[in-house]
């Protein structure tokens, strides 16, 4: 990794290439999507089955799409007790956390004659897409987890999952555990573009959904880009990043290790250092350097490094934070003296990290807020995936006829203005009644 100054020309540059970095989807990506959204939409079963055999289970058949009881059992059969324990304590975690979230419909009749209020309701359907990992052996538990409970605590009444089969036609057991334990309405074994196009549009086997969340690769993302306006979905999620605000007080191969945990994803991740400590600068991009030689991933973390990683050296702290909101991370970490201090000068980040002891992975799986964070800039104006994301809010309005003749001079007066005369009639009309 590289070490710049604050406000050198050099570190704009960096800085500057990290901020522009994004998810870009290319002509004939959209060209692709879009065709198979089609095809999907429709041919059905027919299209996901055609797709299924072609890219993953070259003998899936209609009455497979969606996974049997038995196999369902047999999964819990086949994962160990420190999973289901590891699980068990995610899921009470996740849980709690997001019951913090819950909103309740109200009702304000401190006016006589007026009432406004709003009704908090979950929608109806909700599709959860989950990855499958090199061919099923690398399951994201955690992508269930954090897409079902904040659904649950919502209150939708339709929860299913989608998720690219084996080569055998079979699912994950760790991920069908999963699903049985949150007790989801069906798990169908369907992925990518087309996966998400059977969940907006629906199909004879799998139902239309409302809502879309959860990760994917540029197929899926695109796809849930697409069908957005048709359903609702989580958010556009481009490459992970991460940035460490750190003093003298952090320990370099801490810092060290958790910049490469998100430059291990892709060669477009982001990994960030801002320290006020020049020997801490070189602390830890030597611990980096030291650390890469080990990682199974290590091409793809160099890549990273190189395009769009960074240590700054920042004059002092009020910078680092400056610095820090310009960048608005998906994740930042504080891994400084009094970092409970700091936490009003925060206005751009999608979660905070507190401590040495809280690296990114605690809240990737098991702390309880939602990993689902926005990403490239984005938590300038997003936020991570809650409750709210299940929920809708309908405005209630009711005024009596004396309020109402209060009030409609003004009401007509701005129907006017905006040249709407029948808007002004509608009122005018009953004035008199």
């Amino acid at each position: 990794m590289q070490i710049y100054q604050f406000d050198s020309i050099s570190a704009d540059k960096q800085i500057a290439a990290i901020l522009n970095r994004s998810l870009s989807f290319r002509k004939k990506d959209y060209q692709r999507v879009e065709r198979i959204l089609e095809e999907v939409r429709q041919k059905g079963d027919q299209a996901l089955i055609d797709y299924t055999r072609q890219f993953d289970s070259p003998n899936m058949s209609r009455e497979a799409l969606r996974a049997g009881k038995e196999e369902i059992q047999a999964a819990a059969q086949q994962v160990d007790k420190s999973f289901m324990r590891a699980m068990n304590r995610a899921i009470r975690q996740i849980d709690a956390f997001h019951r913090q979230q819950l909103q309740k419909s109200w009702i304000d009749n401190r006016e006589p004659g007026k009432i406004l209020g709003q009704l908090v309701n979950p929608v109806d359907a909700v599709g959860i897409y989950v990855p499958g990992g090199q061919g099923g052996q690398t399951p994201l538990v955690s992508s269930v987890l954090m897409g079902a409970i904040p659904a649950k605590i919502a209150g939708v009444t339709k929860i299913v999952m989608i998720t690219p089969p084996t080569q055998a036609g079979t699912i994950n057991p760790h991920l069908l555990t999963a699903a049985h334990k949150l007790k989801l309405d069906a798990v169908y074994k369907v992925g990518s573009a087309w996966g998400i196009a059977a969940l907006a549009y629906g199909t004879d086997t799998i139902p239309k959904v409302d809502v879309i969340v959860g990760p994917g690769n540029i197929y899926v993302t695109l796809a849930k880009k697409i069908v957005a306006g048709t359903v609702g979905i989580d958010i556009i999620a481009g490459p992970s990043e991460i940035l460490i605000i750190a003093d003298h007080t952090a320990n370099p191969d801490f810092a060290a290790a958790d910049l490469l945990s998100q430059a291990e994803h892709d060669t477009l991740s982001s990994a960030i250092l801002i320290t006020d400590d020049a020997q801490m600068a070189t602390a830890v991009q030597k611990a980096v350097d030291k650390a890469l030689v080990r990682l199974s991933r290590r091409s793809i973390a160099e890549e990273s490094l190189r395009r769009y990683g960074a240590v700054v050296v920042v004059p002092d702290m009020d910078a680092a934070f400056m610095l820090a909101n310009r960048i608005a991370p998906e994740h930042l970490e504080l891994q400084i003296a009094n970092p409970f201090e700091y936490l009003a000068q925060i206005r751009n980040a999608g979660a905070v990290f507190i401590g040495p002891y809280t690296p990114e992975p605690v809240g990737d799986y098991i702390a309880g807020p939602n990993h689902v964070l926005p990403t490239a800039g984005t938590a300038r104006f997003a936020s991570a995936l809650s409750v709210d994301h299940f929920i809708k809010k309908t405005s209630l309005i009711h005024y009596s006829k004396a309020v109402f003749k209060k009030e409609a001079g003004d009401i007509i007066r701005l129907a006017e203005i905006e040249g709407l005369d029948a808007h002004a009639q509608s009122v005018k009309v009953r004035l008199n009644q």
